[in-house]
């Protein structure tokens, strides 16, 4: 099961937790870390709580772990804390990471870059990240390109060779995992299986739905779009939804509800209507009307289950499938 992303990363395993928004805190990360994948840490509140997280997941375990980087957001200072902390890997999306990745080099950080097309590959490489995340139209959360991950996998691999590539994009099980190896993709990225994991930071709601859910019942739109405007993005079909599309669709400002306040969190901060928020553990209120991101690949997610097992289990079922195809040929 070793490839060259295990190589290039120390892993044990090729399969790497994608950054589920406020789900993926360091229990998360560092779960799936000492299960032999790489376990990824999302920050997105500055310098200050990027720091705590890190030191959090290595006081929880010794493997390499990422810390994921919005660049739509103001990121600098969290990755200059990532730089300081020499954390081994920091991944970029929606952006170019062109001119952090001499910085990232010389302190030690391999560096990822998710990308939605074969052109956006070939730039990334071009400006010298390590690795590739090839993310599919499938995927749950915020998506970069419109291409399926079927077509796309395949045509980055050859596109950028011999740079590794990570295929993202409805996967959520061990034949997700042998599929794309078979792509010719060096590992998996998946988020969504593992929100259905003991120690993502969800609110049960939202587990439950993921748990419940199918292909079906994801919808692709750029509906959650306070915080982060106009960047398409795929959720369960809710309430939020089903009133938007009953009143036409309207654009922004003439949607149903907008500013309805329908939950605050722990720490005292209020979650609007429409707002691009991440339903955690520790929000009150009317949690079915926030954005539930949740990929295609939903429906494959039936039981909750520790991080480490959900790896373990991913990878000894495709060695199985990998086994049985290479016997059958």
């Amino acid at each position: 099961m070793k490839t060259e992303l295990c190589n290039k990363l120390c892993i044990d395993l090729p399969i790497i937790q994608a950054p589920i928004g406020g789900a993926a805190g360091a229990a998360l990360a560092a779960a799936v870390s000492g299960a032999g994948g790489l376990g990824t840490v999302t920050t997105g509140s500055g310098g200050r709580v990027a720091r705590e997280r890190i030191r959090e997941v290595r006081a929880a375990t010794s493997k390499p772990f990422s810390v994921n980087l919005l660049m739509t957001y103001s990121y600098e200072d969290e990755l200059e804390v990532c730089l300081e902390e020499r954390v081994p890997v920091v991944s970029f999306f929606w952006g170019d990471p062109a001119r952090h990745v001499e910085r990232c080099h010389a302190a030690g950080t391999t560096v990822l870059h998710q990308v939605g097309s074969v052109e956006e590959a070939r730039r990334a490489v071009a400006a010298g990240v390590d690795i590739v995340v090839a993310q599919g139209w499938e995927a749950g959360g915020h998506v970069r390109g419109d291409v399926a991950t079927l077509p796309l996998v395949p045509s980055v691999v050859d596109a950028v060779a011999p740079i590794p590539v990570v295929a993202a994009g409805g996967i959520a099980d061990g034949r997700g995992l042998a599929a794309v190896l078979a792509l010719g993709a060096a590992g998996a990225w998946i988020g969504t299986r593992f929100l259905a994991s003991e120690e993502a930071s969800v609110h049960s709601y939202y587990r439950q739905r993921v748990l419940d859910g199918t292909a079906a019942d994801t919808v692709y739109t750029t509906l959650f779009d306070i915080t982060w405007p106009a960047a398409p993005h795929r959720v369960l079909r809710n309430t939020t939804v089903a009133a938007w599309e009953s009143a036409g669709r309207p654009p922004s400002g003439e949607r149903p509800g907008e500013g309805d306040v329908l939950a605050t969190s722990s720490h005292g901060s209020t979650v609007v209507r429409y707002q691009s928020t991440t339903p955690r553990s520790d929000h009150e209120g009317d949690i079915e009307s926030f954005p539930l991101w949740a990929g295609q690949g939903v429906g494959l997610v039936n039981r909750i289950q520790p991080a480490g097992e959900i790896v373990r289990e991913i990878a000894e079922d495709a060695r199985r499938i990998l086994r049985r195809i290479a016997a059958d040929s």
